[in-house]
């Protein structure tokens, strides 16, 4: 039943791609060009081809196609689905605009003179109309209508210029969203009282980090910029929420060999996101424990002032390695404070269950395109930020990177400083 409810999914994702890509070559290619053309042939060629490169950069590590061939397919075919989404948007806004400027082909408007007789009514004759005179024929030296700018009709100019205008807007917010994932995340600093926390650990920092994305598009240099990032902030201890990855061990270790420079007093953290589910959590689990990381699969590790938990993200079930609440929190001393490392916040109310204090988490990228932060609204009880639910405090980190475009609007990238303090400091 699930396979099926996938495949109509699939489908339905699929007819609306054909058609807002139908809708815009109509819009951009045959509006604005001259049949037969040089330019109409190639902005159709471009019409087949720009979709096929994304649905190859969507399916190709899942395929296991060799990385290079990923790589080669993932910037152009990714970057095209971050345009598409601007475009579209810009062009529906630009269809009034349209409609204004370019009456329907036929409307020849009030007051020309060609209007057509009214009909007789019933039992009238029909009035005598007079034929119009044929206009005279002009010489053949007179001037035409004067067609627009370079040659093009009216409607072909105005189309230029709605699509060129809707095209730069696009093109100029993918590239500002591209060039603040590229730059790297800033840090966000939040403090959150903890009511059990004792006096001693007021001020204890946690770098929360989530969603770093290595893949065919964010590699070594991604991580190199994460890692020193972090370090700058001299925590006391570093929290990896899951989402490391996008693909092997066997493509990405290079790209994963940074994080052994991550410095912290009590040591790095790591729990699974549903990404690793994907590329091979165990692999990857055990290879994050070399780079000098340590796994919390369904385990706690007592610190001086405070419980840090962890748990598998919901993606394992599938495997047989979901989250085990009661493996990681289950004989605990419920008068010392808890900390939960656990990917998606959708485990909150487990969290709430099991007197967790402060649940840290990942895997919305606070929607990462406007206005995907509406849609992850829907699937997530928090989308990004600090939320209290009963005596347990959520904070749910936008990410470090990008899942697919590498580009974000609306939605910064960040590293949070998760600041401990004490009600008793």
């Amino acid at each position: 039943m699930r396979i099926v409810l996938f495949a109509g999914i699939g489908l339905a994702v699929l007819a609306l791609l054909v058609l807002v890509h139908r809708w815009l070559w109509v819009r951009l290619v045959r509006d604005t060009t001259r049949p037969r053309g040089a330019a109409r042939r190639a902005g159709t060629a471009l019409a087949f081809a720009l979709p096929l490169l994304s649905l190859a950069a969507l399916t190709a590590g899942r395929a296991g196609a060799p990385f290079w061939l990923q790589r080669s397919v993932a910037w152009p075919g990714y970057m095209w689905l971050a345009v598409l989404l601007y475009l579209s948007l810009a062009m529906l806004v630009a269809e009034p605009v349209r409609a204004i400027l370019l009456p329907r082909r036929g409307d020849s408007g009030p007051g020309t003179g060609l209007e057509a007789p009214a009909p007789a009514t019933a039992g009238e004759p029909a009035p005598d109309v007079a034929p119009a005179p044929s206009p005279a024929p002009a010489p053949a030296d007179a001037p035409g209508p004067a067609p627009a700018p370079g040659g093009a009709t009216r409607r072909q100019f105005v189309a230029r210029a709605v699509g060129g205008a809707a095209a730069l807007a696009a093109t100029a917010t993918v590239a500002q969203g591209t060039y603040g994932v590229l730059r790297g995340p800033r840090v966000k600093r939040v403090q959150v009282p903890l009511a059990k926390l004792p006096r001693a650990a007021h001020g204890f920092r946690i770098a929360v980090v989530s969603d770093i994305h290595l893949g065919p598009i964010l590699g070594r240099a991604h991580t190199t910029r994460i890692v020193e990032t972090i370090n700058r902030t001299q925590p006391d201890l570093i929290a990896v929420v899951g989402d490391l990855v996008d693909g092997s061990v066997h493509d990405l270790g290079p790209a994963a060999e940074p994080l052994r420079g991550l410095r912290a007093r009590h040591g790095s953290y790591f729990v699974t996101g549903n990404h690793e589910y994907f590329s091979g959590a165990r692999q990857w689990v055990d290879h994050v424990r070399e780079l000098g990381l340590t796994p919390l699969e369904n385990a706690r590790r007592a610190l001086p002032y405070f419980d840090l938990a962890g748990v598998n993200d919901v993606a394992g079930e599938t495997e047989g390695q979901g989250p085990d609440f009661t493996a990681a929190l289950g004989d605990r001393d419920p008068a010392r404070t808890a900390v939960l490392m656990a990917h998606q916040p959708v485990v909150i109310h487990d969290a709430v269950r099991h007197g967790v204090d402060l649940q840290l988490s990942g895997h919305t990228h606070g929607g990462q395109l406007w206005p995907g932060n509406y849609l992850a609204e829907l699937a997530n009880p928090t989308v990004a930020g600090l939320e209290r639910y009963g005596e347990t405090q959520l904070y749910v980190s936008r990410g470090a990177g990008a899942w697919g475009p590498p580009v974000r609007v609306g939605a910064p990238s960040d590293i949070t400083v998760v600041e401990l303090a004490s009600y008793q400091a």
